[in-house]
Parts: structure tokens; sequence; C-alpha cells
């Protein structure tokens, strides 16, 4: 569901940040008489059919929608979920599945008898973040801080590249900044001057980080970092925006010349090229 109305769910939301919810709704059919016989149940068995939601950047899942189904014939299921941009990130992974609904001790051997048996499933996926480092960020007043009162946002980093990138990143966007508060309320659905906004705060969150990065001797080229921790994220992010260079190279150019650094990181984030 958009602004727009309802829409057919797309591959990947590119202009998706964490405060943007999601609104799904998904219809489903079943025959229930043919699901029980064909899986060895009696007409008396209940099912249930359920969605739950696994989002790959946030290492966060949970149940979203279900409902019990005592009937008999074919029946139209309205699903009508609700998710937290907060709890989301990276990929959206939503399993629909049909199980049984109570344990069965009498069920013959073939047939299933655990509650939550499935007896069958559909997946969908939702890219949520494409090319851009993806973090849980609050739109907070400045001067309430110990940041400058003028600053428009501040990149948050805590933590060594073992942590969760999760409790590790924070951007926080000054909301008396009002054409940087404003650019991250329309991310959905940026205006032009919104892109321009949304670019810089990209390109200097990319530097931070990067910076961040080759600062720490651990950060090296056969580093195995495990997934979902800070030090993925950043050898994602260095992977993408320096293909094919040697962590090496890049560090003794930032550390030698970081003015050519600067303006390599400018090329490789591509700030401004907006559409």
């Amino acid at each position: 569901m958009t602004d727009d109305g309802e829409i057919p769910m797309p591959e990947a939301l590119p202009d998706w940040d964490y405060q943007m919810d999601l609104h799904l709704r998904r219809t489903i059919c079943v025959d229930l008489d043919r699901a029980r016989s064909q899986s060895g149940l009696p007409p008396d068995a209940a099912l249930t059919l359920a969605v739950v939601w696994t989002a790959t950047g946030s290492n966060l899942s949970g149940p979203a929608e279900h409902a019990r189904l005592d009937d008999s014939g074919v029946i139209t299921a309205e699903f009508d979920i609700v998710l937290r941009g907060a709890d989301l990130g990276g990929l959206l992974v939503l399993d629909t599945a049909l199980v049984l609904a109570e344990r069965r001790p009498d069920a013959r051997p073939s047939s299933p008898r655990r509650a939550g048996s499935v007896l069958w499933s559909d997946r969908e996926e939702l890219r949520l973040q494409g090319d851009a480092p993806q973090f849980p960020m609050a739109v907070i007043d400045f001067s309430l801080t110990s940041f400058p009162d003028n600053a428009a946002w501040h990149l948050q980093i805590s933590g060594g590249l073992e942590n969760a990138t999760m409790g590790s990143l924070l951007l926080l966007v000054n909301e008396r900044n009002a054409i940087t508060a404003t650019a991250f309320e329309n991310a959905g659905k940026p205006r032009p001057i919104d892109r321009v906004v949304l670019s810089a705060v990209y390109a200097d969150a990319a530097r931070i980080m990067i910076e961040h990065a080759l600062a720490n001797d651990d950060f090296i080229d056969d580093s195995d970092f495990s997934e979902g921790s800070l030090g993925a994220t950043m050898m994602s992010l260095f992977n993408r925006l320096f293909p094919e260079q040697l962590i090496t190279d890049i560090r003794l150019r930032q550390r030698q010349s970081p003015a050519l650094f600067a303006s390599d990181l400018q090329a490789a984030v591509k700030i401004f090229e907006v559409s």
C-alpha cells in the first residue's frame, strides 16, 4: 500500500529508510477439504494460515498475522499487515504457510501430527536496501545534545567491528534543520531537493564509515567478519565503493593524500547524481 493506492509488491524499494513503515496486503484462497485429504488429515482437522517476516538487515523476525481455519470448502483469507520500519532492513522475507493447528496423536504414520507441521508454504522477498548503507536513525533537537545546534546530521559509530551493525550505527538528524529533516520525511517519494540532501548525507555517512574502518588495524583484505556485524557492513561498503582495490592501497592513499582520497570517495558514491 502506498500513498497513491495499492500496487503489486515490487522486487525492491530503493528509496526505503528506517522511518518508513510497510503496509502489505495479501489475499489467499484455500481449498480446505483438498488440503486435508491430500495431507492425510481427517475432515475436522484444524488448520492455521500464518505469515511470518524476517529482515536480514536487523536480524529480526516475527509473526505478522495468522488465521485459524476450522471451516470446510473453499475459503478466502485476507491479511492486512503493517511492519515497523525500525524493525526492518536489508532483505525482507515474507513466508506464508498453511500448518496443522493442533497436535493429532491419532494421526496415521504418514500424516502430519505435530502442531505447526507445514502443509503448504510460499515465500516472497522485498529488497529494502540498495547501494546505500542503511541503519537506524532518529530525528532529534541538537540543541538538547552536545552536538552543534546548527549541524544537520551526525553519524554515531560505537563498538568494535565484530559488534552487530544494528547496535553500532545511529544516524541522528537535527529537527532544527528543516531541509534535512524534510528530506528524510519525504524519502519514500523524494523531491529533487530531497534527493540532493539525501545524496549529501549518504556521501558523508559513507566517508565516515570508510574512514572509521581504515583506522582499525583489523580491517584488512582477508578479514572474515560474521554476517550482520559492523565489520561485514564496512567490508560490503568498501567493496561497493572501491571494487577490485586493496584495502592497504586505499588506506595508504587516505593517509598520504587525504584530499585525493576525499575526491575518490565523492566519485565512488556518485554524489549529487540525482534523477
